[in-house]
């Protein structure tokens, strides 16, 4: 697109030099690049559309990197890329080799904190202004900025309690658009929605009890406002709070009216703001739609299942249950921690909870998961979404630590469906079962268009043979299990056994023993990281058995963070898409 001022923009240095008249044009110039690029990249939209006026006034008066700036939650920091040396890249955005779609340290000297999930900002920004501090630099700024749903996390609120205690230098700008991804829930909302409406009636506000200087709330529209406020707030020393009101989508009048589908809404047109290629008629079902729609089916007819989320309920498709039970269903916000053990409460009292939660989500709930719910052998149910390699979200998000961050807790059932039909039966399932049960599945679509099968009871702890075979055996866990028998299915002639083990913990030692037995060669394959997954406990296994003359290969993800692009090039570049599988098998029978 043809710019009057963006196109000279390449530091903050060059935002400095823009008169102030004209940074009204090149917030309208920022927000339709940004739609521009999204609407054919993907990618995050209402967040950075929201707060385009807010990141021109922030580097505008603040001497960035030399003042550390950090976004919470980071995928509102796209306007804040394209002001710091990225805009002529910005195509790139969560493509293979590209820019990142949340800060990242090793990108940029302006992103100073990587920020992938929400309510970190405040605790690194205070060790950095004590650092700072302690380094006898004493000009330095300190800036974090934060969305009204992440500052109601429990982290967030534990740094602000520490840092009101302090004499540190830093500014928490709390970006108030009501919004999460969801609507924002809480009792903090309510309280927020009071300052703005009543903002004379406050004796002593909450942020001014933890001994914060308080200002606001203001325009976040108002360019000539906020730098205005910017400017004397630099000049003032101590923990400071600026309240800011923006609107979610700001300038694209769909993601306006609809903020939850456009806080990410895929390929759209960015004349019309229509969504691009949503729907495809008989295509399969969403595992995320399956896991929504059986849990309302399970809970028309039991009476005690009762549904829970951090923030997620479309994301994790428990909007379902919150539509037909709104009772028995819960959004707790942002609070992970909180979502555990409100289950476990739950399952004291006789009611069957299940957790919708994303499984990198979850890591923030493992002390609760240890000692809240397994250590009293609590039956609640973790239905863990995004499991897997997730695309584009990058390092952050990939789903690939679940498996063997959960197999070391004792009374914990680890289930792995093959495919959407698997899902649901183990959805029934789980209900009948009298100790903690996770059950992990993928982003994306399955490959049933026909799912809603009736419902059988699974026998815990019991794999299934798919696939006779004299050579080689291929142990699998979840989707994977589909990748193989496509591979069988064109190789008909291979001497290759097929096991789908289903369940990581307990592991099904009679099969496995069986296959120890029978097989020299055997491959495990899974979805997730081979250092402690699935492949590790076959390992251990064998060890145990004595099985040690078997040439057990495992394959899956390797030990390293994996960059974003997109699913497919990801597995492609690892040599787990099926032609990479397809070879390795081949490669085992020759062995």
């Amino acid at each position: 697109m043809e710019t009057k001022i963006l196109h000279r923009i390449h530091t903050p240095r060059d935002l400095k030099k823009v008169e102030p008249s004209q940074l009204s044009v090149l917030a309208s110039e920022m927000r339709q690049f940004i739609i521009d690029v999204v609407s054919t990249k993907k990618g995050h939209l209402g967040a950075g559309l929201g707060v385009v006026e807010l990141t021109i006034a922030l580097h505008y008066v603040f001497n960035t990197p030399d003042d550390i700036l950090i976004w919470d939650v980071g995928h509102q920091a796209y306007p804040h890329k394209i002001l710091t040396g990225r805009r002529e890249n910005f195509e790139t955005l969560r493509q293979k080799n590209g820019i990142s779609g949340f800060p990242k340290r090793s990108e940029s000297a302006y992103d100073a904190f990587g920020t992938g999930h929400s309510s970190t900002s405040i605790s690194a920004l205070l060790g950095m202004a004590l650092a700072s501090q302690l380094n006898g630099n004493t000009e330095r700024k300190h800036i974090a900025v934060i969305g009204d749903a992440s500052i109601a996390a429990g982290m967030a609120f534990e740094a602000l309690n520490h840092t009101g205690i302090t004499d540190a230098d830093v500014l928490i700008v709390l970006n108030d658009n009501e919004m999460g991804i969801d609507p924002h829930v809480g009792a903090l909302k309510h309280y927020l929605t009071q300052i703005k409406t009543h903002p004379d009636s406050q004796q002593k506000n909450l942020f001014e009890a933890l001994n914060f200087q308080y200002f606001g709330p203001i325009d976040g529209h108002n360019i000539a406002l906020l730098i205005q406020t910017l400017q004397e707030l630099k000049n003032i020393k101590g923990p400071k709070f600026l309240h800011v009101i923006t609107t979610k989508g700001k300038g694209l009048p769909q993601a306006e009216k609809d903020q939850i589908t456009y806080h990410a809404p895929g390929l759209f047109d960015k004349n019309t703001g229509e969504i691009i290629g949503e729907y495809k008629p008989n295509q399969p079902p969403k595992y995320q739609d399956v896991f929504g729609l059986t849990l309302v089916e399970l809970a028309q007819k039991n009476e005690k299942i009762i549904g829970i989320t951090p923030a997620m309920p479309t994301g994790s498709s428990l909007k379902y249950m919150l539509e037909a039970f709104p009772n028995r269903a819960f959004d707790v916000g942002i609070a992970e921690q909180h979502a555990v053990t409100f289950a476990g409460g739950f399952a004291t009292q006789g009611f069957v909870p299940y957790l919708a939660i994303y499984s990198t989500f979850l890591q923030r709930g493992y002390d609760q998961l240890i000692h809240d719910i397994a250590l009293q052998n609590l039956p609640v149910v973790f239905c863990i979404d995004r499991a897997g390699i997730v695309g584009s979200d990058g390092a952050t998000h990939h789903g690939v630590f679940d498996m063997a961050y959960l197999r070391a807790i004792p009374n914990l059932i680890i289930a792995v469906p093959t495919d959407e039909i698997m899902l649901r039966q183990l959805l029934y399932t789980a209900q009948f079962t009298t100790q903690p049960m996770a059950i992990r599945y993928p982003r994306g679509r399955g490959i049933h268009k026909v799912w809603q099968v009736p419902f059988e009871k699974m026998s815990i702890g019991k794999g299934i043979q798919r696939s006779k075979g004299k050579k080689v055996a291929v142990l699998t866990v979840g989707p994977f299990g589909n990748t193989i028998q496509n591979i069988l299915h064109r190789n008909p002639e291979w001497e290759v056994a097929h096991y789908d083990m289903i369940f990581v913990k307990p592991l099904d030692e009679n099969m496995l023993t069986e296959i120890l037995t029978q097989f020299d060669s055997i491959i495990t394959l899974e979805d997730g990281t081979i250092s402690g997954g699935f492949g590790s406990v076959v390992l251990e296994f064998a060890q145990q058995k004595g099985y040690t003359h078997n040439r057990i290969e495992v394959l899956g993800i390797p030990d390293q963070f994996i960059e974003h692009a997109p699913i497919a090039e990801i597995f492609e570049a690892l040599h787990l898409d099926e032609k990479g599988i397809e070879d390795r098998v081949r490669q085992k029978m020759k062995e």
